[in-house]
């Protein structure tokens, strides 16, 4: 693994490290102000939107759960990176994501003042 490919994992640790912990204000400091959230029967655009919606969402129905997010691709183009990677939700007191759960994720990453911050994340059910 090189530096780039390494300062994007520490990303992807602080911000499922935020998940975990139920910090949507941690968790959404890592998208853009102006980042795309694309997933089936959603759209959110912006940093405050990603905020709202995981605050929502670790209040209710993702309350004590994780995320894995495995990468399968890795390309960096200057300071942008696209990663498309498996991924789904540990709800809380699983073991293991069901494969209805599974997903197909591609991430746009952007660095900016140094920091690598998500542009767009979509996601697709992998079966």
């Amino acid at each position: 693994m090189n530096s780039t490919e390494s300062e994007l994992r520490a990303m992807f640790d602080k911000m499922y490290k935020a998940w975990a912990d139920g910090d949507a204000a941690a968790f959404a400091d890592h998208y853009t102000d102006d980042a795309t959230v694309v997933m089936p029967g959603v759209f959110h655009q912006g940093r405050d939107a990603v905020r709202e919606s995981m605050a929502a969402g670790f209040a209710g129905p993702l309350k004590g759960s994780s995320a894995v997010d495995e990468p399968q691709d890795v390309r960096v183009h200057g300071d942008t990176a696209v990663i498309v990677s498996r991924a789904g939700i540990l709800m809380a007191g699983a073991s293991e994501v069901p494969a209805e759960g599974e997903r197909l994720a591609t991430w746009v990453l952007s660095k900016r003042d140094g920091r690598w911050l998500v542009s767009a994340y979509s996601n697709t059910p992998a079966h």
